[in-house]
């Protein structure tokens, strides 16, 4: 596996904005709601906590994404 671009302390929104193909995977993930304030602010690792979220899966998922 390359090495992560996509990391945990890394924004939410600035990951979408940078790779917008990522917006399925947080959408799968049940982060669907990339509109809301928390999203803005929040980075991977918050929103993951935040939601129940398996973090190492998330990025991972992430990251194949944008190989």
């Amino acid at each position: 596996m390359s090495q992560q671009k996509i990391t945990p302390d890394m924004g939410i929104m600035d990951v979408v904005q940078q790779y917008p193909q990522t917006v399925e995977v947080f959408a799968s993930f049940g982060l669907g709601c990339l509109g809301c304030a928390a999203a803005r602010f929040e980075n991977i690792s918050q929103g993951a906590g935040a939601h129940g979220i398996e973090l190492a899966e998330l990025l991972e998922a992430l990251n194949n994404v944008i190989d």
